[in-house]
């Protein structure tokens, strides 16, 4: 990569599906509009989870829609762009369906990545730092091999409704997500603490679906890139700085 060609490029919680199909499909092709554009000078593409309100693979059905999405994913995975997904609290129960069909990287976990000299740590932010205890006991609920094989289990017809409706009841418990103040945001105090033991220039992150580009040490940034439900914000590396934007279409 060099900072005058090619660029890395971060986005999540595109929560595709939510709240209903006619919203979902303009965001759809907004997100598309938005990846064409970047094909010409993206070196590597990272989705930082929760791209869609609900997923799960079941052996042999996948939830319908998406295709534009996906599609243009494919596109650029064939054209050469390595492209990382990140599983959201959401759309966890991701299995080999998008490793194989897009050849993309799977990550469930934060990675530590270096470009240019500068130190990432990305991951999608869901259950790091200090307090929401409730939903780290429900996280766990849902990663359990034995909660998946229950739900597995149900017809997708009453499966995929059934987690909808969840998905949706959990993502109005986060409508309009208020800045809390460096003490207040649990992702702020994960980063300074690993900090403590060593340095990162970058923390990217989503989940809050709040774009917040904050100072939090000696040449360390932490940035949540917000969301495209009401924000439609991404985060780009041209190899020498680090910038926070809004996509306008």
């Amino acid at each position: 990569m060099t900072a005058t060609t090619k660029k890395i490029y971060f986005a999540s919680d595109f929560h595709l599906g939510a709240p209903n199909e006619e919203s979902s499909l303009k965001r759809e092709k907004l997100l598309v509009k938005w990846l064409e554009e970047i094909k010409s000078d993206a070196a590597e593409i990272y989705l930082v989870g929760d791209l869609f309100d609900f997923w799960f693979e079941y052996d042999t059905a996948v939830p319908r829609g998406f295709t534009r999405f996906l599609g243009k994913l494919a596109e650029l995975s064939d054209a050469g762009i390595p492209i990382h997904i990140f599983t959201g609290n959401h759309d966890m129960w991701m299995f080999g369906y998008l490793e194989k069909e897009l050849n993309i990287s799977l990550h469930r976990e934060p990675i530590v990545r270096e470009y240019s000299g500068k130190k990432f740590f990305i991951g999608h932010g869901d259950g790091l730092g200090p307090g929401d205890h409730g939903f780290k006991v429900i996280k766990k609920v849902f990663a359990n091999k034995m909660s998946q094989w229950m739900f597995a289990k149900l017809h997708p017809d009453w499966g995929i409704k059934l987690a909808q409706f969840w998905s949706g009841k959990s993502r109005d418990n986060n409508e309009d997500e208020k800045y809390l103040g460096e003490d207040g945001e649990w992702l702020v105090q994960f980063a300074k603490e690993k900090l403590k033991t060593e340095h990162y220039n970058y923390f990217i992150f989503g989940h809050r679906h709040l774009p917040l580009y904050m100072d939090v040490g000696n040449d360390s940034f932490y940035i949540n890139l917000g969301d495209w439900i009401s924000h439609n914000t991404y985060a780009v590396f041209d190899g020498e700085k680090l910038e926070l934007k809004k996509y306008v279409g």
